[in-house]
């Protein structure tokens, strides 16, 4: 098991999702992932962790980050069109003032 500590217990199942997968090599990056995310120490005369695989994590984070905002854009659009829609569809279907009052 790789130094460090493990922050927080709660894990985190991918929910079936359909559309399009996050850059990552396909694998959704959950929060416990990056919670319990450890780097090796570097090799003899330097301190603290790999730079590069460091950085290849925060890669892969920020790539994820930005599927996941894309994902929200695409469906607060598609949620908007989908009530455009229904008022739509409701103002046409709906009962008139006139229609209430029996006359016809």
């Amino acid at each position: 098991m790789p130094p460090g500590r493990r922050l927080g217990s709660v894990v985190h199942r991918p929910p079936s999702v359909p559309g399009r997968l996050p850059v990552s090599g396909g694998r959704v990056l959950w929060p416990s992932q990056v919670r319990s995310q450890r780097f090796r120490l570097v090799g003899f005369g330097r301190r603290g962790v790999d730079p590069e695989e460091v950085a290849a994590f925060l890669d892969r984070v920020a790539g994820d980050l930005a599927w996941a905002y894309g994902e929200v854009a695409s469906l607060r659009e598609q949620n908007a069109r989908i009530k455009d829609a229904l008022r739509s569809w409701q103002s046409r279907h709906a009962p008139t003032a006139r229609d209430l009052a029996g006359y016809r």
